[in-house]
């Protein structure tokens, strides 16, 4: 299949086992959640019973003195005592199979160029950091609110769209699922799409 350049007007040949896949929402949805849950930090920790230091000898004696049967001052109960549900220190991490993400971002991929989501353009630079340049080259494509994906780094680019509200600049090792699929348009150069169809083929 073949997609059209925005800038050159020229058509480029793209597979359509990447760029024409059917959208398979379960997949997607997996692997947002995994990205998602990936980004979590799980590093909240508390106290129970066994960790609070102390409470080994039984405060009283069990029967004869009125007071209700007690073992150790670190009880749930107790001011000074462990958590009763403790949290722990854990990972949130899902398993995804390499075959499954990849097959999740060309369905992602494939949907973004239905709905004529994804723009294409042989090369998107600005010539310095400047917020009122990168207005005006997004303005020269009639976009607003999008996410631009480049193959390599590009420090006047991401300075130049830092403060505009609902611009990301991406390098295609950053790209993932969460990032395009709340995109509202995606504008791609040339050499990404290559670089991403490459490594999704």
């Amino acid at each position: 299949m073949k997609l059209q350049v925005q800038d050159t007007q020229q058509e480029v040949e793209v597979s359509e086992g990447t760029f024409a896949r059917d959208f398979n929402e379960a997949l997607v949805h997996q692997a947002v959640v995994a990205h998602m849950a990936a980004g979590r930090a799980g590093t909240s920790a508390q106290k129970g019973r066994s960790d609070v230091r102390g409470g080994g000898a039984k405060p009283w004696r069990q029967k004869g003195t009125g007071r209700a049967r007690a073992g150790t001052i670190r009880s749930p109960l107790w001011r000074g005592g462990g958590k009763t549900f403790a949290a722990t220190t854990r990972s949130y991490r899902q398993k995804l199979n390499k075959k499954m993400y990849r097959a999740a971002m060309a369905s992602i991929l494939s949907e973004l160029v239905r709905q004529e989501r994804l723009v294409l353009v042989d090369d998107f630079r600005v010539a310095e950091p400047r917020t009122k340049a990168m207005t005006a080259k997004l303005a020269e494509l009639g976009l607003d609110r999008v996410t631009i994906v480049t193959a390599e780094a590009d420090a006047n680019l991401y300075l130049s769209a830092r403060n505009l509200p609902g611009v990301d600049v991406l390098e295609i090792t950053e790209i993932n699922p969460v990032a395009l699929v709340g995109a509202e348009r995606v504008l791609m150069t040339v050499p990404a799409l290559k670089h991403i169809e490459g490594w999704l083929s």
